[in-house]
């Protein structure tokens, strides 16, 4: 892909003597798409191909990282989770989260609130000032500081509630799609997706996703395909699947496998942004182009971090790019080294020289892209409010707390 590269090298500069497996053997097995297997995603009025979404993840998905991902594919690109009071409020550090960039389309964001109040003047602001294209709200973050608030994942088991702010943001919208995300339960003994897929259904929702895991799971182990297939099953509107996408093969094949409608993708493309190139060409008919080696990589980090600060300033942005370089050069060669020196960036012009001294020809690994990146904490016991089991049909609304990640 040469758009990886930071000097436009071709592609033939790539070895071509068999000493580099440009493929997975679970990409290998795994054919492109043939000519009109897949619709384009159909959001409202926005139609969406290739029927791809790049998740909403905090810290992450801001501003310069979707416009990386929309230049390298991604046709839709979900902001970072939005606390509704704060933004109805018109609180500065939020209105700062929820920012588009002048070339942004179409805007989509995610919104997080637990008061059908606030929910719904948030929502008539955003529709008001015609600031986004597409809202997406988040029912499946399962940090402790949020399910603690009964919020994220927790809130769909107070189905009232729950109808309720759905209700408040469609109506809200005016016309605008509204999408939700939203996990299997809070733990395996509190399985509800189907139940909140028919409220969502029932209360004018146009698109749902599911992440395949529980709450408690976080990111842990193996999502659950099955239920993204008994969902898609039981919906007539369409459904996203989530949840272990890593190569762009997975993407077909959960698709193939459950018959869902479209993927959301998160943690696959963290330091791998040109995995939307890959599934724009397996969507269309063609295999990936070989994996860039390191001097591609590289230019893709530099990329990313000047954009990043322009957005924030300096200091702050190359601070906050110091995980995503651990993503982008995980699993190379001597990587290690290289990654305690990002680990002190304060400057671009640290990381600049930092970057100018590794191998620009060095393989890509491809063992690593199957390597969980970001959150990978394992399980936990879910936080919830005292007293959250005892009445399911309790409609009050609940704190909003400081908000967490996409789920």
């Amino acid at each position: 892909m040469s758009q990886l590269s930071p000097s436009n090298q071709p592609a033939s500069d790539r070895p071509v003597d068999g000493s580099e497996v440009t493929e997975t053997l679970a990409a290998q097995q795994i054919p492109a798409a043939f000519q009109g297997e897949f619709p384009p995603l159909q959001l409202g009025s926005l139609q969406v191909w290739p029927p791809v979404v790049l998740a909403p993840m905090a810290g992450v998905t801001n501003a310069p990282f979707r416009r990386l991902c929309r230049r390298l594919g991604a046709p839709l690109c979900i902001s970072e989770m939005i606390t509704a009071r704060p933004l109805a409020e018109g609180n500065r550090k939020t209105e700062l989260l929820a920012t588009f960039t002048a070339d942004e389309t179409p805007r989509s964001l995610q919104l997080y609130g637990t008061d059908p109040l606030w929910v719904g003047r948030a929502v008539a602001r955003l529709a008001g000032e015609g600031s986004i294209d597409h809202l997406d709200m988040n029912f499946g973050c399962p940090v402790r500081k949020v399910t603690r608030h009964g919020g994220g994942s927790a809130l769909p088991h107070k189905p009232m509630l729950f109808g309720k702010i759905l209700r408040a943001a469609v109506s809200a919208a005016n016309g605008l799609p509204v999408t939700i995300k939203f996990r299997l339960g809070i733990d395996e003994q509190h399985i509800n997706f189907l139940e909140t897929g028919k409220i969502a259904e029932n209360e004018g929702v146009t698109a749902i996703a599911l992440h395949a895991r529980t709450g408690a799971q976080l990111y842990d182990g193996h999502a659950n395909w099955d239920a993204i297939a008994e969902l898609k099953s039981r919906s007539s509107i369409p459904v996203l699947g989530n949840g272990d996408i890593w190569e762009a093969a997975d993407a077909l094949r959960m698709m193939r496998e459950t018959r869902c409608d479209g993927v959301v993708v998160g943690r696959g493309c963290l330091g791998r942004p040109w995995l939307f190139d890959d599934l724009a060409r397996m969507f269309r008919g063609e295999r990936p182009a070989p994996a860039p080696r390191l001097g591609g990589v590289v230019g893709l980090m530099l990329e990313h971090a000047r954009a990043l600060a322009g957005f924030m300033g300096e200091g702050p942005a190359m601070r906050a790019f110091r995980r995503h370089a651990t993503w982008y050069t995980k699993g190379f060669r001597g990587s290690a080294e290289l990654r305690q020196g990002l680990m002190q960036i304060d400057q671009l012009e640290q990381l600049e020289q930092l970057l100018s001294q590794v191998d620009p020809l060095a393989v890509f690994p491809l063992a690593s892209l199957r390597v969980p990146r970001g959150k990978t904490a394992g399980r936990q016991e879910p936080s919830l409010p005292e007293g959250f089991w005892d009445n399911p049909d309790d409609e009050s609304p609940v704190p909003e707390g400081d908000g967490g990640d996409g789920g």
